[in-house]
């Protein structure tokens, strides 16, 4: 899809639209207002009924002709004309947001872009926060010194903000990288797999004679840290090296393990990092110790170990070098300056005294010492100094000038020469002098020697001192790989290249400043600054990346001038292209109404542009639509203006355009002239107004009644009354009612007026059918009362007959008295004897019949025992009792045997060995 302004140049119609689009198109973007509440989807393409009223062909009704429609009915149309003209204006309005939508492109407003960042940022300050959540919960909430580590751990979050110096691409979440300890700069772990390789490839190929036998170290692209060879990264690890290949999880930070990062402090003190698992540098020390102050003469206060050491401010005191003054200055650390105060302070030979430091008291003056030496014919040369001057230089056995020969002379006296050959190797380190004895130096060697040039390559005699050089030029190639040497008679050892690089670095803008070189360049040291549009506000990015990095979000607003009916431009951030469409509201003078329009400023809308022709045929393409920027006219005036509805019921605000006489569609509800019933019609106009609480009908336009009556009735009458709807009483009812009697057998026909105005007792007598009532008493008696209302009374006056306990006395009494326990009927003494013999007896029977069973198990006993007698001999041998054999009986066989064969057995083994 191409751009609106080469959509607007397209086909047959290019020079009819040229007039129309005369460079006043608006810059696509999203419109505000009504889009939100548009039907379709956000970006999504306007249907045919909503672009059917702008573009459908030839014959089609035009824009300006729809708008000049909308405008004369404001004033002199009717209320349907005026809500179809608001509903055309509504359609026209969408129909323009979704096309705009569809063939210009979603370009989205500076002020939604800061939304979108603003929402971002929150999320990546919840992620800080719980990333440094252990460090301020045990740091008593303290996070002003996280300030450094803060913004390598936002750096991370940032799209783009980390970049590999190496090959000047951004360092995604999931991709391997590796960190280095000095600078903490990401680096793809190929990429710096690849670096230190070629390093120490390069590094060893010059300076090695055994071509890869030795380990050299390689260095960090930006801090040229020093790491062996075997420090080469093979892995991939998180920051603080404990989880290998971390997981991708969202809410950390990217390579990150999530655990505690427990490194040492750097500077060591004992403790540990206790930030997660972070990029850059860790955080001073947050735990707290207790420490005194540099001089220990305060109290020891506790303080964070990263700024443990302090001054309590008193003086120092403490005694200084020169052992006479104290140190003065406030409580410090390390050693004391010297002494600040001037004395007079002697010289070594303490000849002279001046005023001098302090803090110096050892100095020499420049006299000669000149004092006599031990043989009292030379003084001492030495410059002012301390204790004794020592033995005379020229004292003991002393050397000719070519010492080979010794003299013991007085000092005194010179050594002579002892006359032999010098014999002293000359400079050249090759011949010997040949002159006699002498003082003072050699001469040079002048000794013709058949000398070879330092390459090699030509030979010639000449005296020995002088060098010689060819004129031949070295053809062999430089370190560099790039440049020859040509340097005159090289011996083989090539100098290093001096010429510079120049190659184009891998940000394609500079190129290399060092000298020649092997190998890839280093990255390019440059930084660029990234402006907003304004120029305000700007960040720094490696050189090379400026073409991909987005700008930076400028917090300047934006300084362009309206281009609507606006004085003011409506404030938004600065930003790049065209400023977002007004938003603020039209706020012109109303022709009909004079009210202010309230809509968003229409005064840039993009318009389908309408008066395009038809393709002659399939061979002509048609034109693509184009969209030409224009003012809409004011929609009807909505402002609420207070009307009252037909039937005076209420006052309702209705939209300006629509303002006129209108029925609030609810039921007029005036009292009719039954007084009873309200009128059902729908809210009409009324000719009389007069309180609608009256006995009479307000308006002769209101209904009549047609309903039967519907007053309430006295209470318990079940029967409507008889007349139509009227005002005043009801008639007494007549009408005959048939009721059931208590005791629910009869039926009783009485008349209505007659039990409704009944009393209580009245009502009981005329519900009674006068018979007794047939119910029954919890005792099982029926009751004896007339036909009663409610439960019958317990009190049963019949008489039942009740007996003692041992049933021989009977006596007649009231089965109430009985049944609550008044009325009880004892034994006397006959029935006490009575009951006593009776016990007797059965004691006695008792007794006889034990006696009989123990007469007749004796006799069974007898015969059993008769029996029994005549079996006795026959049974003796089975009486005899069998004595059980014991374990050592039983299998004293199977031990001994064994045993037996044992004992031969080894007796049989001595006998053999011992002949």
């Amino acid at each position: 899809m191409e751009s609106a302004w080469r959509q607007a140049g397209r086909g047959r119609g290019r020079g009819r639209s040229a007039s129309a689009n005369d460079g006043s198109l608006m810059a696509p973007g999203p419109r505000p207002g009504p889009e939100k509440n548009s039907s379709h989807p956000k970006g999504a393409p306007a249907s045919a009924a909503n672009l059917s009223h702008i573009s459908t062909g030839r014959g089609s009704t035009s824009y300006a002709s729809v708008s000049s429609r909308v405008v004369a009915g404001n004033s002199s149309t009717s209320p349907k004309d005026e809500m179809t003209s608001q509903k055309k204006f509504d359609e026209i309005r969408k129909a323009n947001q979704a096309a705009v939508k569809k063939f210009a492109g979603d370009h989205y407003s500076s002020s939604s872009e800061d939304e979108g960042d603003e929402e971002t940022e929150g999320k990546h300050g919840k992620i800080l926060d719980r990333t440094f959540t252990t460090y301020t919960n045990q740091t008593d909430g303290d996070s002003t010194e996280l300030q450094r580590t803060r913004q390598y751990v936002n750096d991370a979050f940032q799209a783009g903000a980390m970049t590999c110096l190496i090959c000047i691409a951004s360092v995604k979440r999931n991709q391997a990288v590796w960190s280095c300890s000095g600078c903490f700069c990401l680096f793809h772990m190929p990429c710096i797999q690849k670096w230190a390789k070629d390093s120490v490839f390069l590094v060893s190929s010059v300076t090695d004679d055994d071509f890869g036998k030795k380990d050299y170290p390689w260095h960090c692209p930006k801090c040229r840290f020093e790491y062996q060879r075997v420090e080469t990264p093979s892995r991939y690890y998180c920051y603080c090296g404990k989880v290998e290949d971390p997981p991708v999880d969202p809410w950390l930070v990217p390579h990150s393990c999530g655990q505690v990062c427990e490194k040492e402090f750097k500077p060591s003190c004992g403790h540990k990092c206790l930030l997660l698992c972070h990029p850059g540098p860790c955080p001073p020390c947050p735990k707290m110790v207790t420490i005194t102050c540099y001089c220990k003469k305060a109290k020891p206060v506790p303080r964070r170990c990263s700024a443990k050491e302090w001054s309590c401010q008193l003086p120092c005191g403490r005694k200084l070098q020169c052992e006479q003054h104290k140190c003065e200055q406030p409580c410090h650390k390390g050693d004391c300056q010297p002494c600040p105060r001037v004395s007079q302070q002697r010289c070594l030979c303490g000849r002279q005294i001046a005023e001098r430091l302090c803090a110096s008291p050892l100095w020499q003056c420049n006299q000669v010492c000149g004092k006599t030496l031990p043989c009292a014919s030379h003084t001492c040369e030495q410059v002012c100094h301390s204790g004794p001057c020592g033995e005379c230089p020229r004292s003991g056995k002393r050397s000719c000038p070519c010492e080979k020969s010794k003299y013991s002379l007085p000092c005194t006296e010179d050594v002579p020469t002892c006359g032999d050959s010098c014999d002293k190797v000359l400079e050249c380190e090759l011949h010997r002098c040949s002159q006699r004895c002498h003082r003072g130096p050699c001469e040079t060697c002048r000794q013709e020697v058949e000398k070879q040039c330092r390459c090699g390559k030509h030979t010639k005699r000449m005296p020995c001192h002088k060098p010689y050089q060819c004129e031949s030029k070295c053809p062999k190639t430089r370190d560099c790989q790039r440049h020859q040497c040509k340097r005159k008679c090289c011996p083989g050892n090539c100098p290093t290249c001096d010429q510079m690089c120049g190659r184009t670095l891998g940000c394609r803008n500079h190129k290399c400043p060092s000298v020649c070189h092997r190998g890839s360049c280093y990255p390019c040291p440059e930084t660029v600054d990234v402006k907003c549009n304004c120029g305000k506000t700007a960040v720094s990015v490696p050189c090379g990346r400026e073409r991909t990095t987005k700008p930076p979000k400028c917090k300047e607003f934006c300084s362009n001038p309206p281009t609507c009916h606006h004085n003011i431009r409506e404030r938004h951030r600065c930003h790049f292209g065209p400023c977002p469409p007004c938003r603020q509201s039209c706020q012109r003078v109303l022709q009909a109404c004079r009210h202010l329009c309230p809509a968003p400023c229409h005064d840039e809308a993009l318009v389908k542009q309408t008066s395009l022709p038809q393709p002659a045929g399939p061979w002509e393409q048609p034109s693509e639509p184009a969209f030409i920027q224009t003012a809409l006219p004011c929609p009807p005036c909505k402002v609420p203006i207070p009307t009252q509805c037909l039937g005076k019921h209420e006052v309702s605000p209705l939209d300006c355009h629509l303002v006129g006489p209108f029925s609030c569609k609810r039921r007029c509800g005036r009292l009719l002239d039954c007084e009873n019933h309200t009128c059902m019609k729908e809210c009409h106009r009324v000719t009389k107004v007069d309180d609608c609480s009256g006995p009479k009908k307000c308006s002769k336009e209101c209904a009549v009644c047609e309903e039967g009556c519907t007053r309430p009735r006295p209470p318990g009458c079940p029967h409507p009354c008889s007349l139509r709807c009227h005002s005043g009483e009801c008639p007494p009812c007549v009408q005959m009612m048939r009721v059931k009697c208590h005791c629910k057998i009869s039926t009783l026909y009485v008349e209505c007026m007659t039990m409704v105005a009944a009393a209580g007792e009245q009502k009981d007598m005329l519900s009674s059918c006068k018979n007794q009532c047939p119910k029954e008493l919890s005792c099982g008696h029926r009751c004896k009362e007339i036909c009663h209302p409610g439960d019958c009374s317990g009190n049963c006056n019949q008489k039942v007959k009740l007996r003692c306990p041992c049933k021989r006395i009977k006596k007649e009494l009231l089965c109430n008295k009985v049944r609550e326990g008044q009325a009880a009927l004892d034994c006397d003494q006959v029935c006490k004897e009575m009951k006593r013999k009776a016990s007797e007896m059965k004691a006695a029977e008792e007794k006889v019949a034990l006696e009989e069973e123990k007469r007749r198990q004796q006799a069974e006993l007898e015969a059993f025992e008769n029996r029994m007698r005549g079996r006795r001999k026959k049974n003796r041998r089975k009486d005899e009792i069998e004595v059980e054999p014991s374990i050592w009986q039983k299998y004293r066989n199977y031990i001994l045997v064994p045993l037996c064969v044992g004992a031969f057995a080894i007796a049989t083994f001595y006998i053999i060995h011992s002949v």
